[in-house]
């Protein structure tokens, strides 16, 4: 009996070490993971302008090629190049005695003209009484009135010839056409200019006010007079062709006066698609330069309680744009219809109503249905200033 108990007792103490043992072998269980986290923004409410951005280049209001109307030795520049020159103004004299000595020679062919036809007259004249005494024949007076009638032909083809030298002698002062100002000059004096061509001198830009030559693809163009038909259609409110046109130069800044649009091209360019418009600007201080690169900015409209998210909230893949909303902490995709982009902001047409928040941050690991940590989006800059403390 005593044997068969301690037999008992050791098998039990083998069995509570190999429960110990077991129980030291099994692994804790692991912790879940944790929800990523991410940063979020509300979508932001306001009225929003939305603006048709049109690149161009400057032109004078009117650049006028000044050239030579007749041939001969350029004498004289009597300008100064790259300043205002007013019209009328003496720019150049080309060597005026050939067509002086021509001037002369018509003349002089004027003056005979004239002297047979007051011999034809006076024939005619004196033929006229004796052919009624039949002293002279009709002949005779026939042929006098022809001499006559030829006479006067003479006379003003002469007096033609005199008007046409007299204004290729004038020809030989080139003036400026217009007030503005003038570029570097083509041609130098002893330069032979005119010969079989009316040969290039110089430009002159008057460029107060300046044009912005811009083209308009047909889609923005028809955007335009979509909202020019409602503006007319709107007490208070101007089309969009007629509203002040803002112009950002090529360094950046916003030239100081507003512009309006002057001209539409009559047609649509059928190689490139667009319709060229010009847009004029005043220009006091000359600062604009024919030939400048400028952006000229329309304002279309005014879109009332716009919904804007920021523009790395939305992803795109092929012509699909969506945005990550977070409701109770999960993630929801929805596509997106999104307007036009306002800084750094993209109007969201359809697909979000006010108050949701989306994933400004962190969209790469999301997909739809996962559980997030959610933390508000610094405003920009905001982190840089908080390590600056």
């Amino acid at each position: 009996m005593t044997f068969y108990s301690g037999h008992r007792f050791v098998g039990v103490v083998a069995a509570a070490m190999a429960a110990a043992v077991a129980g030291a072998c099994e692994k804790p269980q692991a912790a879940p993971p944790l929800a990523p986290e991410v940063y979020v923004v509300g979508v932001v409410q306001k009225d929003v302008p939305t603006y048709l951005d049109l690149v161009g280049q400057t032109e004078g209001a009117q650049d006028v090629d000044v050239r030579a109307r007749v041939e001969g030795f350029l004498e004289t520049m009597d300008f100064q190049e790259g300043t205002f020159v007013r019209r009328g103004q003496q720019l150049y004299q080309i060597d005026p005695k050939p067509f002086e000595a021509a001037l002369a020679q018509t003349k002089a062919d004027k003056a005979n003209a004239e002297a047979r036809l007051e011999k034809a007259s006076n024939d005619v004249r004196r033929y006229t009484p004796l052919v009624a005494k039949q002293a002279v024949s009709q002949q005779e007076l026939d042929n006098a009135k022809a001499s006559q009638d030829a006479g006067r032909a003479e006379v003003a083809a002469a007096a033609a010839a005199v008007d046409k030298a007299q204004l290729d002698l004038g020809y030989t002062k080139v003036v400026s056409p217009v007030d503005g100002l003038i570029g570097f000059t083509k041609v130098k004096p002893g330069t032979l200019v005119g010969r079989g061509e009316s040969t290039l001198l110089a430009t002159v830009s008057q460029i107060n006010p300046i044009v912005l030559r811009v083209g308009v693809t047909e889609a923005d163009y028809l955007r335009v007079i979509k909202q020019r038909e409602v503006a007319q259609g709107s007490q208070g409110d101007q089309p969009a062709m007629d509203r002040r046109i803002e112009l950002t130069l090529a360094d950046g800044s916003i030239y100081p006066q507003p512009g309006k649009v002057k001209t539409v091209e009559r047609a649509v360019n059928a190689a490139t698609g667009t319709l060229s418009l010009q847009v004029e600007f005043a220009n006091p201080n000359n600062v604009v330069r024919p030939g400048q690169y400028g952006r000229a900015r329309i304002l279309l409209e005014m879109k009332k309680d716009a919904l804007l998210v920021p523009q790395r909230a939305v992803q795109e893949l092929q012509s699909l744009r969506s945005v990550a909303v977070v409701a109770g902490n999960k993630v929801e995709f929805r596509n997106v219809k999104a307007g036009p982009r306002v800084d750094s902001m993209w109007v969201i047409e359809e697909g979000l109503k006010p108050g949701d928040q989306v994933v400004a941050e962190g969209l790469q690991a999301l997909r739809d249905g996962i559980e997030v940590r959610t933390k508000p989006m610094p405003p920009p800059g905001g982190e840089t200033k908080s390590e600056g403390k």
